[in-house]
């Protein structure tokens, strides 16, 4: 997925797919368990009067209605009544042998259809609010992440491409902008794809609250405190923390654990990597230190931060993936900015077995 800049449509999209979920809620749920009770109990009656007109296969889609919309308890009243009444038929009728291939296809059905219901259950919701929760969920991470509107003179370009092309990515970025004060952290989650989802659902959240509220220097390590508070078996994550001066273009940079950010400088044509002292992947012990940098970027200048999965190549040291990147970017820079974080993480070697996210600020 590449995330763009358009924060008040989406945001506004948002508020109309709320509303319309909330109606779902409160009008079309309960009418849709009512509809399936009533169709449950006219079908019944129709296969008991009229057994050669009504077949089994006729409640198959009943079945896989009320074991998406109802929960567990009236589920089971609502199949033991299809099968009590299709047992009759099937006993009294004495007919074909096929008549009880599809009896056992339609109780295979409900038992699948119960296990769905039963899983929905036990997160408390019915219908389809689990997925509508997952999709919600998923949408405030894309849009805590989008970057904000920056003022004439800079732009900046954000690209997030999941592992394998799930939804949810370990790979997310928070922003915050006060003033002429930019604050951006990208962060990759240990583990990818939706394996990852949950934790940079949580995370996302938090650190975002994070940024922005305290001193530059405080946020690696009262992120790295919350994550440690988890106690998650594996829990761990690196980011990379930045502060531009929309203004005068200086820029303070810390890191925990992640790959060097690259800087491209337009007096020499050339991207360079912002070597300095990094402090220690979040969530793995307390009290270290996170070492800042400091740089100011001029008139065309750029700052690209960037998660492994760009650079990563199997048996090879991540030097060798980072020159590759430069490489690809030295091909790209003479297209401009526009359109290069994702051209670096379609090109990267990892391809879709991870999680990849490139986020370039540049100064015109």
């Amino acid at each position: 997925m590449i995330v763009d800049r358009t924060v008040f449509s989406r945001r506004s999209l948002m508020t109309r797919v709320q509303r319309s979920r909330t109606r779902w809620t409160r009008w079309t749920l309960p009418t849709t368990v009512a509809g399936i009770i009533a169709v449950n109990t006219a079908l019944c009656w129709a296969m008991v009067q009229w057994p050669l007109w009504v077949p089994f296969s006729a409640f198959i889609p009943v079945a896989v209605l009320a074991g998406l919309f109802l929960p567990p308890r009236i589920l089971a009243a609502l199949d033991a009544c299809i099968l009590i009444a299709a047992a009759y038929v099937v006993v009294d009728r004495d007919r074909m042998p096929a008549l009880y291939a599809a009896y056992g296809v339609l109780v295979i059905v409900m038992i699948i259809m119960f296990w769905v219901a039963a899983s929905r259950a036990r997160l408390g919701v019915q219908g389809n609010l689990g997925e509508t929760m997952l999709v919600d969920l998923r949408d405030r991470l894309r849009t805590q992440g989008e970057l904000p509107e920056l003022p004439r003179g800079w732009g900046a370009e954000l690209a997030v491409l999941s592992a394998y092309g799930d939804s949810f990515s370990g790979d997310f970025l928070v922003t915050s902008r006060s003033d002429d004060i930019l604050e951006v952290a990208l962060v990759d989650v240990s583990g990818k794809g939706i394996a990852a989802g949950t934790r940079s659902l949580l995370l996302s959240g938090a650190f975002g609250g994070l940024l922005g509220s305290m001193a530059v220097d405080r946020f690696l390590p009262a992120a790295n405190s919350y994550l440690l508070r988890q106690h998650w078996d594996e829990g761990f994550a690196t980011a990379a923390h930045a502060m531009i001066d929309l203004d005068s273009g200086e820029f303070s940079l810390g890191s925990a654990g992640h790959p060097p950010a690259v800087r491209f400088a337009a007096g020499s044509g050339r991207w360079e990597v912002l070597e300095g002292d990094e402090g220690p992947v979040l969530g793995v012990t307390e009290g270290l230190a996170f070492p800042r940098m400091r740089g100011r970027l001029g008139r065309g200048d750029a700052l690209l931060l960037y998660t492994d999965g760009v650079i990563e190549v199997r048996n090879r040291d991540l030097r060798d993936g980072i020159d590759r990147m430069l490489g690809t970017a030295e091909q790209m820079i003479g297209r401009g900015f526009e359109g290069m974080a994702a051209k670096m993480c379609a090109a990267a070697r990892a391809g879709e077995t991870d999680d990849r996210a490139a986020v370039l600020i540049w100064r015109t």
